[in-house]
């Protein structure tokens, strides 16, 4: 397969990275510094799961160069996936298929808005990762994976083929959900509770699960967002805060979510896509979301001072 990564950061870095060191067909589309640094000497990754150098890489800013790929990572921010998807265009041919990997639930949907839906499957990953420096990947924690599945429940070769492309891989566990709305909104209902929560008080996981009432906060949040995913009809479990909530008791306790980061350094962020995506789909459903509200317009002022 030939395999794009449009916005090959920290975490598109890490699973193109990857794809490449087994020897797969993928160029990492990027840009500024970033570019410069990959083209001139490759890529380097530290990892908790094995450091390593791709060296030299595929990199490129422009989509129109690379030409027509089987299968396109989307890694950009979840506010940069609409002009990502029209920016694309150059590398979707007729059987092309792209797998957003944002936080979130909406980028599907955007990207089928440009593209169609024919080329977009759903699709998530997990891991915690940063960038170092220019063309170097610092990855520190949770085990990597990535899951992806098409949107009508199908079970499709494409998707199979990119599983195996990862399956030889070192460093990463693929899996095609058979539900992959569920998949990402219990990927959802953890990362926009922490992002939530931690942007908000400027604290990391450890005191958040620590204080009783943050890690209230927490669990209240998450129970919102339960609420709105079966308003959405969205089939997660009952069980999925009490397994959430086990699963942030394991983290490193210095942990911090990267919507709470970018909000502490007064950067763009995606509070929009997360506790805005919660009070705007809970609204719609006729569901009450009271502390993602006070969430998202507790942090809205910044946020529109971030973007100018």
């Amino acid at each position: 397969m030939r395999i794009a990564v449009f916005g090959a950061g920290a975490v598109g870095g890490y699973f193109g990275g990857r794809l490449a060191q087994a020897g797969e067909d993928v160029v990492l589309i990027a840009r500024g510094e970033h570019l410069e640094a990959m083209q001139a000497h490759g890529l380097r990754v530290e990892s908790i799961e094995g450091d390593f150098v791709v060296d030299p890489i595929q990199a490129s800013d422009d989509p129109a160069e690379v030409g027509v790929v089987d299968a396109i990572l989307v890694a950009v921010k979840a506010w940069q996936v609409a002009d990502a998807a029209w920016a694309m265009r150059p590398m979707v041919g007729p059987e092309t298929f792209v797998v957003p990997l944002e936080n979130g639930v909406e980028a599907p949907s955007q990207l089928a808005e440009v593209l169609g839906e024919k080329h977009v499957l759903g699709g998530l990953c997990r891991i915690i990762s940063s960038l170092v420096e220019p063309g170097h990947i610092r990855h520190g924690g949770i085990s990597p994976t990535i899951t992806f599945g098409e949107l009508d429940g199908r079970h499709s070769q494409r998707a199979k083929r990119l599983r195996d492309a990862f399956q030889r891989a070192e460093g990463v566990t693929p899996q095609i959900a058979s539900d992959i709305h569920v998949a990402m909104w219990e990927k959802f209902l953890f990362i926009a509770a922490l992002s939530g929560v931690g942007a908000v008080t400027r604290a990391p996981v450890g005191v958040l699960r620590s204080l009783p009432e943050t890690r209230g906060m927490l669990e209240e949040a998450m129970e919102e967002i339960l609420g709105v995913a079966h308003a959405q009809g969205v089939a997660l479990p009952p069980e999925a805060v009490a397994e959430t909530m086990a699963f942030i008791d394991g983290l490193p306790e210095d942990v911090t979510a990267s919507m709470q980061r970018d909000v502490m350094a007064g950067r763009p962020s995606e509070l929009e896509a997360q506790n805005g995506a919660v009070v705007r789909l809970g609204r719609e459903a006729g569901v009450e979301t009271p502390l993602n509200a006070f969430i998202y317009r507790s942090l809205l002022p910044q946020e529109l001072r971030a973007r100018g």
